[in-house]
């Protein structure tokens, strides 16, 4: 059964760091566009970023030049580096293959300090 499994949320102070993890099942992996989606309390989930299989990136602009989204396709993992995170990061994290609406469980991210 296919499936998105994602790890690496946590508490990290603002200025700081976090890496995130998805493992995806090889199948959904080879074919698809994979993205990196989030929802704050209180809001709407918003798309954070995706990668084509050729790995060609597309951030949103709130987080332009501090996210990195990482695409392995030997592996079929995908990441999305946090850099310099601020409170408004604060978020459950979904790694997400958009095109058959499939998302994982979801990981906490709360930037605080």
């Amino acid at each position: 059964q296919a499936q998105l499994v994602e790890s690496g949320g946590g508490l990290v102070q603002p200025g700081g760091s976090l890496r995130l993890s998805c493992a995806a099942s090889n199948d959904i992996f080879a074919h698809y566009i994979m993205g990196w989606y989030r929802q704050a309390p209180g809001k709407q989930r918003e798309r954070v970023a995706t990668i084509s299989v050729s790995r060609n990136p597309n951030y949103a602009d709130s987080v332009k030049g501090r996210f990195t989204i990482i695409r392995d396709n030997d592996n079929s993992r995908l990441y999305l580096q946090m850099n310099n995170l601020t409170p408004e990061d604060t978020a459950v994290y979904y790694c997400v293959v958009p095109n058959l609406s499939m998302w994982g469980q979801g990981t906490q991210v709360t930037v605080s300090s």
